[in-house]
């Protein structure tokens, strides 16, 4: 009993903080054109590949941003036809990125963005209370990088990512009579980023660019336990009803091909193909300080089987100049979840998702104004999860609007 019970709530508060899927919100102008990455028109470029720095009209850039989004999730247990649904708050993802070029041909620049983060919010006494009633997560992306510019239509960019992040997740310890808290709120790890980014034409730009994995290393997560004291002994808790664990926590790589044509001077296109690594949660190793989650050889090591696969992104896009000043852009893509139906888990949920975007763009002089919005139709699951025990079926909806400003002085 006491195996199940904390292995199961342990392994859902690291999965969510893994991410489990890719947040993509990191350009206001990117959103509009279904976040496609070939378009090194300022400094929101630097997150989605450092060599398009290279190609910025301006000696200087500036680019910050910032996202409402919503969703709700929908589970149905088809036994007793009784659903749950979310009450999710709004997220608010942001981004901002500054380029700067000391020499010609040399351009240095600074990232800051959110990719992985959410919070997810259940009826505190709804059926799947054992595995989730809230999780709240944060992740923060900070990328210093350099770009090279060999010719007039080839560069090349690299980045250093350094990854901090938090988890806060609540679910019922119903055989005890009570809560468990997870929490963490010092994981760190660091990665890679590079990329070529070619213009061999004044009509086409081709980006290509590769994110590394990042091991996100939780070394002194901390699991409190709202239950009688009379049992802290039996679990192994300290007099707070505490343990502690560790643990590594992939987020996966990620691999981009894009391109933007200029089919009249006022009209163009873009493309992007996105893979990610997810087979790289083909299991979880947890350590603890006490608690006895693991098998009889290592009672304090929990290892857990996960079964992702690698997912692919399909994005087309466009913009059209009405004005010099006023750009109005449209965009779709479909997004893969990296789980079957037999590995959902309530605490990040993941579906097949279609998502169209729209928005408008402002050039004032040495400043802009984009504002986009999105709208996700996430494919309904039958969930069939035998090792959480949970069935059912699960249907979703999302929205996004962001507002993003941009300055290129000089």
């Amino acid at each position: 009993m006491k195996k199940i019970l904390v292995s199961t709530a342990l392994l859902a508060g690291v999965l969510s903080y893994a991410g489990g899927f890719r947040v993509s919100l990191q350009g206001v102008k990117q959103l509009a054109m279904a976040h496609t990455s070939a378009h090194a028109e300022d400094a929101s470029v630097a997150f989605f590949n450092p060599a398009g720095m290279s190609f910025i009209p301006s000696k200087l850039s500036i680019a910050i941003g910032g996202f409402a989004a919503g969703n709700k999730v929908t589970f149905q247990n088809l036994n007793t036809l009784q659903s749950t649904e979310t009450d999710n708050p709004i997220g608010t993802p942001l981004y901002g990125a500054i380029t700067y070029k000391p020499l010609e041909k040399l351009s240095v620049g600074f990232s800051f963005s959110t990719p992985f983060g959410s919070t997810i919010k259940y009826p505190y006494d709804w059926e799947g209370k054992e595995m989730v009633q809230k999780l709240e997560l944060k992740s923060f992306y900070f990328q210093p990088m350099i770009s090279y510019k060999f010719n007039d239509w080839f560069a090349f960019g690299a980045s250093y990512i350094y990854a901090r992040g938090q988890v806060n997740w609540d679910k019922a310890v119903t055989q005890f009579s009570g809560n468990l808290n997870i929490k963490d709120e010092k994981a760190s790890g660091s990665g890679y980023g590079f990329g070529f980014y070619f213009r061999p034409d004044p009509k086409l730009d081709v980006s290509i660019a590769y994110r590394s994995p990042v091991d996100m290393k939780a070394k002194n997560g901390k699991a409190t336990f709202d239950i009688s004291p009379a049992v802290y002994s039996q679990l192994g808790l300290n007099a707070q009803g505490q343990d502690s664990f560790t643990a590594m926590l992939p987020l996966v790589e990620e691999y981009t091909i894009g391109l933007t044509y200029k089919i009249t001077p006022k009209w163009l296109i873009s493309a992007d193909f996105n893979y990610h690594g997810w087979e790289r949660y083909s299991k979880l190793t947890l350590d603890f300080a006490n608690a006895p989650v693991g098998n009889q050889a290592d009672p304090t090591i929990l290892v857990a089987p996960k079964n992702f696969k690698n997912t692919k992104t399909f994005r087309l896009g466009t913009q059209y100049a009405f004005t010099n000043m006023i750009y109005g852009r449209l965009g779709a893509y479909y997004d893969e979840s990296p789980y079957s139906d037999d590995n959902f888990i309530p605490e990040t949920p993941s579906y097949n998702t279609y998502v169209v975007t729209g928005g408008v763009g402002f050039k004032l002089k040495k400043f802009g104004v984009d504002i986009a919005g999105g709208y996700a139709m996430p494919q309904a699951r039958d969930v069939k999860n035998d090792y959480l025990q949970f069935y059912g079926q699960s249907t979703a909806t999302a929205f996004y609007v962001g507002l993003g400003l941009s300055y290129n002085p000089f």
